[in-house]
């Protein structure tokens, strides 16, 4: 019987960075290598099966079956790599503990509640990372990290924390109180959004809930969402915005909500490697998280709804 003779290392790391950053940039990043250096691996690997493995479009590349079938693979593969490295790397110092996340995350939600955090963890030493793209809790940069998607990463333990949805909010003095005036304000666009799909951008509104005569390509754009936040609580515009990111701006009433029309958005939820899922550090940390989620917010209960159908 013939064996089969498996592809280089090399080729089956590449492919699985990019299936779970569905981009070949942040592979490449994430390998320290250039994009096209992946492009090579991943053609070289597609040769080699006699498959394809990714489709590729402009709005990035996602699974063909068979490409679903090795990632499945290799997913279990070098997380338990990963796992071990992670054994035999010397422990951080006790206590502490790098949970990774993004700026946006960082700015409107976490740093606001740090003084309840270490109210109520005081042994816990906590270190924060932030950036635009994924960061593996199995590798030395972070232990956890806060993520945002439509979907779990099978490769790590997952805890789901919330649903968010986008609303439209502007200050309370443009008085807007029905989406026809929406017609006389400036719009925001916030360009960068890569999740959910589809975007909640200005067109998706449109479409939804009107109005028909709304001119979508005007307005001003913004790369990052807390510049547009800190616009529309200017009284510059009207901006769709994650709910999570503008509650205590809504709460404060520095920002109101006109309409109760809302788009879908995807899942905020605590991730980290199967190892470190049982350290006592992020345990703590999940614990935290998932109360405070839970928890009223100067007398009022979030919004925001159970991802539990994604569990």
């Amino acid at each position: 019987m013939k064996t089969s003779r498996l592809p280089p290392l090399t080729s089956l790391r590449a492919f699985d960075a990019v299936a779970r950053h569905e981009s070949f940039k942040r592979a490449a990043e994430e390998i320290s290598v250039t994009p096209t250096a992946i492009s090579h691996q991943i053609r070289s690997l597609e040769q080699s099966l006699e498959c394809r493995l990714f489709e590729r479009s402009a709005r990035g590349v996602s699974l063909t079956p068979q490409g679903v079938t090795l990632f499945r693979a290799s997913a279990t593969i070098f997380s338990t790599l990963r796992q071990a490295v992670s054994e035999l790397t010397p422990a951080s110092s006790p206590g502490a503990l790098t949970l990774s996340t993004t700026s946006n995350f960082l700015t409107h939600w976490l740093i606001p509640r740090l003084p309840e955090f270490h109210r109520q963890c005081p042994g816990l030493n906590l270190h924060l990372h932030t950036a635009i793209d994924l960061v593996d809790p199995a590798g030395g940069i972070a232990d956890c990290a806060i993520r945002y998607s439509q979907q779990v990463n099978p490769a790590l333990d997952n805890t789901l924390l919330c649903r968010d949805r986008f609303i439209l909010v502007a200050s309370p003095q443009l008085a807007i109180r029905r989406v026809q005036d929406l017609l006389t304000h400036t719009l925001f666009h916030v360009d960068n959004r890569h999740i959910p799909r589809p975007s909640p951008d200005w067109q998706h509104w449109k479409n939804r809930f009107g109005p028909e005569s709304l001119d979508v390509s005007s307005g001003i754009h913004f790369n990052d969402e807390t510049h547009a936040i800190q616009a529309a609580i200017a009284g510059q515009g009207v901006l769709i915005a994650s709910e999570l990111l503008v509650r205590d701006a809504l709460q404060k009433k520095i920002l109101v909500s006109p309409a109760e029309q809302s788009l879908e958005g995807g899942c905020y939820y605590f991730v980290t490697s199967d190892n470190k899922a049982v350290w006592p550090e992020v345990r703590q940390l999940r614990q935290w998280l998932l109360s405070r989620f839970a928890a009223t917010d100067s007398g009022s209960r979030d919004n925001m709804t159970p991802c539990n159908d994604l569990l």
